[in-house]
């Protein structure tokens, strides 16, 4: 079974380490090919069940994740399942709260050159980190 994402498709991030992790937002529907094997939701509300393993975190739209250290043990666990399967990070739009935590995650993925949102901007979207305390979250976290 492949467990790896099309690094073509939208949405997908290779991450500096070569691991693959895709973005989205819940409002624009499932993409089209494989299903994620796993995937962090980032809402202030519970989403709906999925038939893929999913985690929570509360975060309310253009905010903070309210349990940082929850955030940070989820990413863990993202960055960590990326290596053998198909993770997906996901929120309301896309690019505020899964833009902060894709960038978050490239400053996790180990030493780098790059600054996490300047990669995650060019190589995921344009859009990605959407407020001003979301790019101080991430500058705090790298």
């Amino acid at each position: 079974m492949d467990t790896t994402w099309d690094p073509a498709a939208t949405g997908v991030l290779r991450l500096p380490s070569g691991r693959l992790v895709r973005g989205r937002g819940l409002r624009d529907g499932l993409p089209a090919g494989p299903k994620p094997d796993f995937a962090l939701h980032l809402r202030g509300r519970r989403p709906p069940e999925t038939e893929w393993e999913s985690r929570w975190l509360r975060w309310p739209d253009f905010w903070l994740p309210t349990d940082r250290a929850g955030f940070e043990a989820a990413l863990r666990e993202a960055l960590q399942r990326s290596a053998t399967e198909r993770v997906e990070i996901a929120c309301g739009g896309g690019f505020g709260r899964t833009g902060t935590a894709l960038a978050c995650l490239v400053a996790m993925d180990g030493p780098s050159e790059h600054d996490p949102i300047s990669y995650v901007r060019e190589n995921y979207s344009k859009r990605a980190v959407e407020t001003p305390w979301q790019k101080r979250f991430v500058g705090r976290f790298s």
